[in-house]
């Protein structure tokens, strides 16, 4: 199985520095993030909103997985996650998951109970077990 790597410079202090990250994709390159773009409203990048990126588009997959193999094709996968930081103790305490799904055959509870399926199988779920994640998904009439 892959490795998957990414870099993170940082210099000086906590409140007066910066850094940058960037992917081994080349996806990004010196992104910028500092404390003000963590717990402020600056310009640049943080590590949950990265993290926020990574259990989106891991459950839209997990999701797409777990709908085919019950005999479904997803048309359409809309994950938004909201990751939530705590600065005393400084913690990332919850992953809220808002799902929005076009799967064109299905019924409700089936929908529903594959969801729940998703959720434990997403390896960024299982990876942010120590947390509060919610999911809230709604199936979308084609």
């Amino acid at each position: 199985m892959p490795t998957r790597k990414a870099h993170a410079n940082w210099k000086g202090t906590l409140e007066k520095g910066s850094g940058t990250l960037e992917v081994e994709s080349g996806l990004f390159n010196n992104a910028s993030y500092s404390a003000g773009t963590r717990f402020g409203d600056k310009k640049g990048t943080n590590p949950e909103e990265l993290i926020g990126a990574a259990h989106a588009g891991c459950f839209s997959m997990a999701l797409s997985l777990v709908l085919g193999k019950h005999g479904y094709e997803p048309r359409n996968i809309n994950t938004k996650a909201e990751v939530t930081i705590e600065q005393e103790p400084l913690a990332i305490t919850n992953s809220a998951l808002h799902v929005k799904a076009q799967v064109p055959g299905i019924e409700l509870d089936a929908f529903n109970k594959i969801v729940k399926q998703a959720k434990e199988a997403c390896p960024v779920s299982n990876a942010l077990a120590g947390i509060n994640i919610t999911l809230d998904a709604q199936l979308i009439p084609e």
